[in-house]
């Protein structure tokens, strides 16, 4: 069952996200708008992953579904980007669970009700 929505401001090919929970917005259509996303995952009940603060907003503005994990890691080697997800992907994936917005940085995770 599909649980998580995969924008496509983030890599595509990550092993992180090859299994069945995942679905990526490239494989619906690469030209769909934040709004069009927004209403995607609602339907399906996922949660957004993104590096688009919009949707940041929006989850803060709304109750879920969608939930929202922002991922804020800055500019990094697209090797690092993948280790530093990779070692920190479980607890985001717990956490997303009890909030509505997660905000994920290289050294924290914030979570919002």
């Amino acid at each position: 069952m599909k649980k998580y929505l995969i924008d496509v401001n983030l890599p595509r090919y990550f092993s992180l996200w090859a299994g069945d929970e995942y679905e990526h917005v490239v494989n619906i259509n690469d030209e769909m708008k934040d709004t069009e996303i927004w209403q995607y995952a609602k339907a399906q009940q996922l949660t957004i992953v993104s590096k688009d603060a919009d949707f940041s907003e929006l989850a803060l503005l709304s109750d879920p579904p969608p939930r929202v994990i922002h991922i804020k890691l800055g500019n990094m080697k697209m090797r690092d980007f993948h280790a530093t997800l990779t070692k920190i992907w479980p607890e985001v994936c717990s956490l997303s669970e009890s909030y509505k917005l997660l905000r994920v940085y290289a050294d924290k995770i914030e979570g919002f009700d």
